[in-house]
Order: C-alpha cells, then structure tokens, then sequence
C-alpha cells in the first residue's frame, strides 16, 4: 500500500466496522476447524497490527507472529502489537516448512504479481492438516480509486481463490463472498459518486455508518456461521486446510 495508508490504517483499524467483521469471520473460522490449546499463527501481510491484536485476545493460547513486507508497518505492528514482527514477503516467506498451524492472509495475496507463489507460500509455512484463512477482493468490476490506493493488483471471483488453493494442494473446507448487505452503497461509493481526490475507503465514519454496516455484518455471519456461503459481495473468503 502507500506508506501514507498505513498511518490511515493504524488511525482507524481498532474501530472501523470493515475490519471488526473480517478480524471475526476469521477468528471463528479458526476456533470452528482449529483444535484447542497453544497453536502457532501467522499474519501473512500483518500490516499495523490490527488483527494480530484481535487475535491474541480471542485465544491468550495463540502465540502470534505477523509479517509485512513494508518496513513502517512493521515498526507500526511491533508498538501496537508487542508480537514478533518479520519483514517480508508473502512470496518468500522467512520460515520454515510446517511451522505454523494456522496461516492467515487478510486483503494482502491480491497485492502481488505471482499470486499462485503466494498461495505455495502460505501452504508451504502451514503444518500438515493446518489451516489457511485468506481474504480479498472481491471482483474486478469492482475497481476503482480504493484499489490504485491500496495497490490491489486483481480483484477475485470466489471461483478463482477456491483454484488457487487448490493448485497449492490445499483442502477447501469453506468460502463465500463477504459485504453482500454493503455492496450497493460500496458500489455508488465508488462508481457512481467517488470523491473528486479519493485516497482509500479506509476511514473512520460518522457513528450511525459505522452501527449500520456493522449491524450489516452481523447478519452475514450469522447466515455464513452456518455453512450458507453468501453468492455476491466486495471481498471473497476462502478457509483451507494443508492436507
């Protein structure tokens, strides 16, 4: 991303109602497929920290390690965070094999060139019978403005992450879309009515849009809770397992 969107990120990530829904849906996906006790997670392109934070108090028995590629994030995590903080890339990841039994990967795998050596990555670094959690954007009609900010270089179809994890010789065990309920307002946002010198989307909005997009949230993860995938929205969701 812009350095500039960092510090954006670092503002806003604890409150902003996008990042309370996807910090949930995964740690549910994970308390839902991981056995209890001490596990050992990695954020694959951790950014300033914010869903190692979520994290580490949805499980004090996760030890918690976060990577990005971009120095200022990494300093920006270790403050916010306390956690170990590597710098890196998803797409030569400094670790070794089998050394995590989770992986997750949130809006970042869409950012590279050699998406599929990402995917090999996660799964590389992931123990057998271990799981991979990753989120991204979610179609490429979508684009806009938001994108050029957060450097995304495609935009997926959920058809395309479920390949993707499959060609690393990962197990699908879940995926869905995500936003359905937000998407026309994130479409008019974008399309229709984009400020006249957009940055990203990543802000801190009035307190009523913030409760109405969260209440949004809460209905899609109580249908998807339930194993019901959502058939459209503004990010795709896809957990897996090494087998």
């Amino acid at each position: 991303m812009q350095l500039d969107e960092y510090r954006k990120l670092a503002e806003v990530e604890d409150r902003m109602w996008y990042f309370g829904a996807l910090n949930g849906r995964i740690i549910h996906w994970l308390r839902k497929f991981m056995p209890r006790g001490p596990a050992r997670l990695l954020d694959a392109g951790c950014g300033t920290g914010g869903l190692i934070k979520a994290l580490g108090s949805a499980d004090p028995a996760w030890s918690i390690t976060g990577l990005d590629y971009v120095g200022r994030a990494c300093e920006l995590a270790r403050v916010r965070t306390g956690a170990d903080i590597v710098q890196g890339s998803i797409t030569a990841l400094p670790f070794e094999d089998n050394g995590f039994g989770a992986v997750v990967s949130a809006d970042v795998v869409c950012q590279v060139a050699d998406r599929a050596l990402a995917m090999r990555e996660l799964a590389r670094c992931t123990q057998r019978g271990g799981l991979i959690v990753v989120n991204v954007p979610a179609l490429m009609w979508l684009w806009s403005y938001h994108d050029e900010a957060t450097q995304t270089r495609h935009r997926y179809t959920r058809g395309e992450l479920v390949q993707e994890c499959r060609r690393a010789g990962l197990e699908v065990l879940f995926s869905t879309y995500a936003n359905l309920l937000p998407l026309p307002l994130i479409v008019a946002r974008r399309k229709l009515f984009p400020a006249r010198n957009p940055t990203s989307d990543v802000r801190q909005y009035p307190a009523v849009v913030e409760t109405i997009f969260r209440g949004m949230a809460r209905i899609e993860h109580w249908w998807t809770d339930r194993g019901w995938p959502l058939p459209l929205g503004s990010s795709v969701f896809v957990v897996s397992r090494k087998t």
